[in-house]
């Protein structure tokens, strides 16, 4: 179904009392339980274009089921990733150790993040052709290396991710679309990386866009990161709603009939 139409036709069903479906998912990553968030409207039939997505460094959160929710009104199905394993929700300072666990052992997260693509695509919602992952911060480098990884996707949306990478020759498995969105102002994310992402894409021949959002700064979708961009991490209203209308319009592209 194209776009048009699905905001179209979910208005109508809005209407007549549809609903948005969200639950709680577990499945396994190896031996490890995991329980990640299913969000579709139970209104649409057929096979729907699929969005995963990937959590920040605190794990799952209420601001990932909230991402589900407005993807699904959209007429996505929905799946979010539990990259750490079910009740894993650290604070910082231990979501940075528990990141970092991931972030230094890259095939360990590959496998984490293979193992909730298997979940989305076995969902009977699910349009297989026509996948697509998202991240927020830890998130935005993990959706980027399930592309690294060769996974099946149509697209890869990074918000205020990592870019790094310790083997930038993976960059030839991708075979998605990949969109990232980047605070131009984000102290955590050294121009370097950035430089060599950008390099990584291009001697890839990856189809890419960095979009960098002048003075936001990390985390700029998270309302909960406060205002103060002295900080490193800060909300920033004008680059979240840029952004997610950048997403929208890259979705719009990478599942059109």
């Amino acid at each position: 179904m194209k776009p048009v139409l699905i905001a179209l036709f979910s208005l109508v069903t809005a209407m007549s009392g549809a609903a948005i479906v969200e639950k709680a998912v577990e499945y396994k990553a190896g031996d490890v339980l995991c329980e990640g968030w299913q969000a579709y409207d139970d209104a649409l039939t057929g096979k729907l274009p699929s969005v995963l997505i990937v959590h920040q460094w605190t794990g799952l959160s209420d601001n990932e089921k909230m991402r589900a929710k407005m993807l699904a009104e959209l007429g996505y199905n929905v799946f979010v990733a539990d990259v750490y394993g079910k009740g894993i929700r650290p604070q910082p300072p231990e979501s940075g150790k528990e990141a970092g666990k991931y972030k230094s052992n890259r095939g360990l997260l590959r496998d984490r993040l293979k193992a909730a693509l298997a979940v989305l695509s076995k969902e009977p919602q699910t349009d297989t052709s026509k996948i697509a992952c998202i991240g927020y911060c830890f998130g935005g480098t993990a959706a980027i290396e399930l592309g690294r990884s060769g996974a099946p996707l149509k697209g890869i949306v990074s918000f205020h991710g990592g870019l790094d990478s310790p083997t930038p020759e993976d960059g030839k498995n991708i075979k998605a679309k990949v969109l990232a969105l980047h605070g131009a102002d984000d102290p955590f994310v050294p121009a370097a990386d950035i430089a060599a992402f950008e390099k990584e894409m291009k001697d890839s021949g990856v189809d890419y866009k960095l979009v960098q959002y002048p003075g936001a700064v990390h985390a700029f979708t998270q309302i909960g990161a406060g205002n103060d961009n002295s900080k490193g991490a800060a909300y920033n209203e004008a680059a979240d709603k840029a952004s997610w209308e950048e997403m929208k319009a890259f979705f719009t592209r990478i599942f059109a009939d």
